[in-house]
Protein backbone atom coordinates (compact mmCIF):
# COMPACT_ATOMS: atom_id res chain seq x y z
CA UNK A 1 0.00 0.00 0.00
CA UNK A 2 0.99 3.20 -0.74
CA UNK A 3 2.12 6.00 1.87
CA UNK A 4 -1.04 8.53 0.47
CA UNK A 5 -3.47 5.05 0.48
CA UNK A 6 -2.67 4.73 4.50
CA UNK A 7 -3.12 8.41 4.68
CA UNK A 8 -5.86 8.90 2.67
CA UNK A 9 -7.59 5.84 5.07
CA UNK A 10 -6.22 7.79 8.19
CA UNK A 11 -7.89 10.95 7.18
CA UNK A 12 -10.90 10.19 6.15
CA UNK A 13 -10.96 8.54 9.98
CA UNK A 14 -10.39 11.31 10.88
CA UNK A 15 -12.84 13.76 9.42
CA UNK A 16 -15.61 11.32 10.04
CA UNK A 17 -14.44 11.05 13.97
CA UNK A 18 -14.31 7.80 14.02
CA UNK A 19 -11.57 7.21 17.10
CA UNK A 20 -11.65 3.53 16.72
CA UNK A 21 -11.14 3.82 12.94
CA UNK A 22 -8.46 6.07 13.16
CA UNK A 23 -6.58 3.91 15.40
CA UNK A 24 -7.41 0.90 13.44
CA UNK A 25 -4.88 2.29 10.52
CA UNK A 26 -1.85 2.27 13.19
CA UNK A 27 0.18 -0.86 14.39
CA UNK A 28 -0.83 -2.47 18.27
CA UNK A 29 2.53 -1.12 19.27
CA UNK A 30 2.85 2.30 17.39
CA UNK A 31 4.23 5.24 19.11
CA UNK A 32 2.36 8.12 18.50
CA UNK A 33 2.60 11.53 19.18
CA UNK A 34 -0.17 14.54 18.87
CA UNK A 35 0.07 17.57 20.37
CA UNK A 36 -0.41 16.23 23.62
CA UNK A 37 2.10 13.62 25.66
CA UNK A 38 2.78 10.73 23.68
CA UNK A 39 1.45 6.91 24.02
CA UNK A 40 1.88 3.79 23.12
CA UNK A 41 -0.26 1.45 20.59
CA UNK A 42 -4.00 1.82 19.37
CA UNK A 43 -5.59 2.40 22.48
CA UNK A 44 -3.43 5.95 22.97
CA UNK A 45 -4.66 6.63 18.96
CA UNK A 46 -8.17 6.56 19.93
CA UNK A 47 -8.26 8.29 23.10
CA UNK A 48 -6.18 11.33 21.51
CA UNK A 49 -8.57 11.59 18.45
CA UNK A 50 -11.62 10.51 20.59
CA UNK A 51 -10.54 14.31 22.64
CA UNK A 52 -10.51 16.26 19.64
CA UNK A 53 -13.83 18.24 19.15
CA UNK A 54 -16.53 17.16 16.41
CA UNK A 55 -15.97 18.81 13.14
CA UNK A 56 -11.98 18.82 13.13
CA UNK A 57 -10.62 18.11 9.51
CA UNK A 58 -7.46 17.21 8.21
CA UNK A 59 -6.02 18.27 4.94
CA UNK A 60 -2.01 16.80 4.53
CA UNK A 61 0.34 17.27 1.61
CA UNK A 62 3.28 15.06 1.46
CA UNK A 63 6.40 16.81 1.28
CA UNK A 64 8.85 14.04 1.34
CA UNK A 65 9.30 9.98 1.25
CA UNK A 66 11.97 7.55 1.91
CA UNK A 67 11.81 4.04 0.92
CA UNK A 68 13.69 2.70 3.98
CA UNK A 69 12.78 -1.53 3.48
CA UNK A 70 10.51 -3.29 1.01
CA UNK A 71 7.32 -2.80 3.63
CA UNK A 72 8.86 0.40 5.08
CA UNK A 73 8.34 4.06 4.09
CA UNK A 74 8.85 6.95 5.77
CA UNK A 75 6.61 10.01 4.98
CA UNK A 76 6.96 14.19 5.63
CA UNK A 77 3.80 15.94 5.68
CA UNK A 78 2.36 19.17 6.26
CA UNK A 79 -1.17 18.82 7.54
CA UNK A 80 -3.83 21.42 8.21
CA UNK A 81 -6.14 20.53 11.00
CA UNK A 82 -9.52 22.85 10.80
CA UNK A 83 -12.37 23.17 13.61
CA UNK A 84 -15.06 24.54 13.35
CA UNK A 85 -14.83 27.01 16.29
CA UNK A 86 -11.18 28.36 16.02
CA UNK A 87 -8.38 28.80 13.72
CA UNK A 88 -6.45 26.10 11.32
CA UNK A 89 -3.39 24.39 12.90
CA UNK A 90 -0.72 23.86 10.55
CA UNK A 91 1.63 21.12 11.70
CA UNK A 92 4.44 19.07 10.04
CA UNK A 93 3.94 15.57 10.54
CA UNK A 94 6.50 12.43 10.33
CA UNK A 95 5.01 8.85 10.07
CA UNK A 96 6.79 5.59 9.61
CA UNK A 97 4.50 3.26 7.49
CA UNK A 98 5.16 -0.78 7.77
CA UNK A 99 2.98 -2.26 5.22
CA UNK A 100 0.07 -0.78 5.42
CA UNK A 101 0.10 0.68 8.72
CA UNK A 102 1.44 3.71 10.69
CA UNK A 103 4.01 2.27 13.25
CA UNK A 104 5.41 5.74 14.38
CA UNK A 105 3.75 9.48 14.08
CA UNK A 106 5.50 12.55 15.37
CA UNK A 107 3.78 15.82 15.30
CA UNK A 108 5.71 19.40 15.19
CA UNK A 109 4.14 22.66 15.60
CA UNK A 110 6.65 25.05 14.04
CA UNK A 111 6.59 28.60 15.05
Amino acid sequence: MSLHNVMDAWKDAVDAHEPERVAANFTDDAIFQGLHPYGVGRAAVAAYYDSQPIGLKAEYKVLETRQLADDLVLGYLSVDFSFVDRPTINVNLSVLVKGDLIAHYQVSKLG
